[in-house]
This record gives C-alpha cells, structure tokens and sequence, in this order.
C-alpha cells in the first residue's frame, strides 16, 4: 500500500493537535488537547479555536499579498476574464500566456493543505464526539476552501488525508466531489443539532457564530457543487441540488447572508493593484461591462487616468511586445488603464455572493430540479441584488435592455491586440430562447455578480463555456493548450512531483489525459445539455 512520508508527518501532526514532535516517538506522547477541564470547555474553547483564523484566511492567503498572487491572481483571476498584468513577468513567459511556472503554482496546493485542511483535521480530532457543532463548521471552511483545488488540479488527497495508512493517495474527482457532499451533510446535521449553540461566536470571522447562516452557506456551496455536476453526473447533481433547495433552513437570500470573511488584514488585492501595479482590468471585463453599460462599473474599477472619462482594460496573455526594452517599460505604458476600485478591496473578503445563489437557482430551475423557482424571476432578481451590493442603481432599466450587446475591445497601446466581442447576447430575458441563450446570459451575469472572485469565475467558464471572454494573445504553452479553448487546469505541483511521485502516478491515471494545461476535469465536459 503506497505510502508517502510528507503526507505521514503532516497526518500525525494533525491528529496529535500539533503537540508532538515526533510521529515516531508516539510512547513520549502524554499530552492530549481534550485533557482540558470542564470550565475550559465551557467557556472559551482556545483549544479548538485558534485553529479557526487561518482556515478563514488561507482560502486564498492574505498575508503576504505575494502569496495570494501566486495561490490565485496569476491564474484563476486572470484565467477568468477578470484582470490582467500590465507586467509581462519573466519577459512574457508566465501563466498569462500559458508557459505555466510552477513555481508559482505550487502556492495553490500548499496553502490550503497547509493551513485548511490540516486545521479541519485538527478541529476534527478535538470536536467531532464532544462538540460536533464546531466541527460542523470547520468541515464547511474545508469543503469551502478544497473545492478550489480539485477545480484547478483534478484528482487531489482528500479522503485520504490524515490517514496514515493511505496518506499521498489521491482521490478522483468524482470521489471528491462525493466527499464532499457527505462533508457538508456531517457538518449540517451538527449545526441543526446545536442551532442555538454558542460555542463560535468568538472565532467565527463571517456569521458571529449565527449556525442558521452557516447552515445557509452550507445549503448554496451544496447548490454551487451540484451545478458543476449537473452534465457529469446529472442523477448526483439533481439529488444534492434538490437537497440544498430544500432545507428548511434554506439558502442565502439577502445580501447580508452572503459569505465574506471580516478581517484585520487588508484585502491583498489593494497590495497588488494600489502599491505594486500589478494587475488592472481585463479586456474582456471592459467589453462586456461598457457594452451593456453597466452601472456597477464605477463600483469595480477606476476610470483609466491616461484616458479620462473611460475604463479601459488589457488583453490576456501579452507577450513581451516588439517596441518595448523590458517589462518595465511594457508595464509603463499600460499601468495607466482601469484599475479596481477600493470596494471590493476592503478587509470584508468576498467569497460568495448571494447573487451568485439566485443564478445558481435559475439554472437549477432551467434544468428541472424541483424547488428552484421560476428561472426567469431567480434571474432577474440576481441582477438585482448584484445592483443592490454594490450600491449601484437602474437594475430595471438594465433587466429590460433587450439592445445592449458586448463591445469591441480596442487597445489604446497597440491596436494589434484590438478584437471584436465575442457575444451578441443582451440582458434581457427572453422566454422563446433556446436554452444554450438562457444559459449564456445566467452565466454571463453571475459572472459579474462574483467578481472578484477569479477561481469560481475560471470553474464556471471551463464548465460553461460562459461569457465568451477573449483569448490570449500569445499561447506558449507548446502546443498543450488549445488557444480558442482556452486552459482548462494547472498541472501538479512540483513538491507533489518530488515528495509523492506514487500519489502524482495514480492522479494522472485517475484525470484520465496527460498532466498538463490543456486536460479538462471530470467535470468539464465541452457541453451544457
């Protein structure tokens, strides 16, 4: 049975609470966090606690921003339509334009193993018999934090973790996302069992220790899973869609419900974008956004100070272009566009929208799934509450824009890189519509609604195909990912390469293609009906 020494460590030291020293040594071993009296428990659960903080903020890391821009802004964000360097790193040759630096890459598997699964496990071993209803909620933060990565690799170590006997050994992503699901079924019955429980309060960095909200969020992540599956895996997905929809503690419904993580830290989107001047408006943001002129866009980025009164946006995947000495100088003449405005880069970190919950209804109920609504009016009302987020005002007249199409991307820099839109869908909903239309437009609006949430725009896109966003303008990915479709996944890291060899082994037999940019997921079947 395939064992892997790295996995072995970090399962002893999650399941000894971090107190031991030595896997090896297990007979020196007399300390055990539940050894703790009765008051303790009782009051303050410092124990169980303090493990919370850094699963709330390694969903995606805050601290260092680099962190961050290495974990998700130089994929997923980007990969998503939603911004892009001005700075063409490593003269060009980076994810942006698919010569995939795994360097980097690596920061997407090791945060969330370091820092969220490995404190659920902990919170696991302290609560799951004594106090489940904290465990309940560790388990939501891990489904919440490792879906990301299975949405980016693949098959990962999921059930296997922590398991000594099986530790390095990958799950396929059907076995995942199974998981998952009995994870979140776990962690609400907890909850429904010690609603009133108050035990969280001073830890919870989202709800303030309100379970019925944790609930909620646990119902509409069930949904977000569900959808994903909905071409795959149709039975699975209709019977856990129909489940979340159904709770009697129901989904996110106002936009106080949505999930967002209140922090000391700053946001480091406002590192990256203010001080650093690392990432602006993606082209694609501004086609869509001034072509259905859309209200919200003064509440997500800046007017372009180079070009006043306009938002401009950079084109995906430039190169290191002809004219330029260096990338300082490329970044120069770009870093006057669009960037993003200060609201969505405050310490309240938004990591699902109660917008995004309606759009995930209105497909459920394109599809049938029973207790969706109406798809029209869960549509409609995402907009809505979209407008209503961000402050911005006009969601009738934008609803009933049966007119406003994308817009032609021109660069004001090199009008090599200028395109035409890639869509010629409206806003408004239009019951005749094929249903491939309807979904275009669901997509395309909750596309909006979540940013900047790069990593499930990027998910969604690879699933749906939606919105049409541009690709990049040099692909230097050899020939492994399709220019048109786009990457459809990051290969696995080089520390799994060089400490799990085995576990890398079977993954790839498991993903079922070769372990590079251009193999799509399970779940990522090239239609939509």
């Amino acid at each position: 049975m395939m064992k892997n020494n790295k996995y072995r460590l970090l399962a002893c030291l999650v399941v000894l609470s971090l107190v031991v020293t030595s896997c090896s040594d297990l007979e020196d071993y007399n300390v055990n966090d539940r050894n703790i009296s009765e008051e303790q428990l009782e009051v303050d659960f410092q124990h169980v606690g303090s493990k919370y903080k850094p699963m709330f903020e390694s969903i995606y890391q805050y601290t260092p921003a680099w962190s961050y821009q290495l974990q998700q802004n130089l994929n997923a964000d980007v990969y998503s339509g939603y911004m892009t360097n001005p700075r063409p790193f490593v003269a060009g040759a980076n994810n942006t334009t698919y010569n995939l630096v795994s360097g980097w890459n690596n920061f997407i598997w090791s945060v969330p193993y370091s820092n969220v699964i490995d404190n659920a496990k902990a919170i696991e071993e302290l609560t799951k018999d004594e106090i489940p209803a904290l465990n309940g909620v560790a388990l939501i933060l891990k489904v919440a934090g490792m879906h990301r990565v299975t949405d980016v690799f693949g098959p990962i170590v999921y059930t296997n973790f922590g398991d000594l006997e099986n530790a390095g050994v990958y799950d396929s992503q059907e076995e995942v996302y199974n998981a998952f699901f009995t994870d979140l079924d776990t962690a609400v019955a907890s909850l429904e069992a010690n609603i009133d429980g108050e035990q969280f309060q001073a830890f919870d960095l989202s709800y303030g220790g309100n379970y019925a909200s944790w609930i909620k969020l646990a119902n509409s992540l069930r949904l977000r899973l569900a959808i994903r599956l909905s071409v795959v895996a149709p039975t699975t997905a209709q019977t856990e869609g129909e489940k979340a929809l159904s709770n009697s503690y129901g989904l996110m419904v106002s936009n106080d419900d949505g999930f967002y993580v209140n922090s000391a830290l700053d946001h480091p989107l406002s590192v990256i974008d203010n001080s650093w001047g690392d990432i602006r408006m993606n082209a694609s943001m501004e086609s869509i956004l001034t072509g259905y002129g859309d209200a919200r866009i003064g509440s997500l980025f800046n007017e372009s100070p180079d070009y006043p009164g306009e938002y401009k946006g950079i084109r995906n995947g430039l190169p290191l272009q002809a004219g330029y000495a260096d990338e300082l100088e490329q970044k120069a003449a770009y870093i006057g566009l669009s960037n993003m405005n200060d609201a969505v880069k405050t310490s309240k970190v938004q990591l699902m929208t109660t917008a995004e919950v309606y759009f995930l209804k209105a497909e459920a109920g394109l599809r049938g799934w029973a207790n969706a609504g109406d798809t029209q009016a869960n549509y409609e009302t995402g907009i809505s509450m979209s407008f209503s987020q961000h402050g911005a005002s006009g969601s009738a007249a934008y609803i009933a824009d049966a007119v406003s199409t994308p817009a032609d991307y021109v660069d004001p820099v090199n009008a090599a890189n200028n395109i035409a839109a890639m869509s010629t869908i409206t806003v408004a909903w239009n019951g005749a519509d094929s249903n491939e239309m309807k979904l275009e437009k669901i997509i395309t609006q909750k596309w909006i609604a979540m940013f900047p949430e790069g990593q499930e725009a990027w998910s969604e896109y690879r699933r749906t195909g939606y919105p049409k966003i541009f690709p990049v303008v040099s692909n230097q990915s050899a020939g492994t990912i399709d220019t048109d479709v786009q990457i459809r996944r990051i290969p696995f890291v080089d520390s799994e390469l060089s400490t799990n060899p085995d576990g890398v082994s079977g993954a790839v037999t498991l993903l079922g293609g070769p372990d590079n940019g251009g193999t799509r997921l399970w779940w990522d079947t090239g239609s939509n009906f």
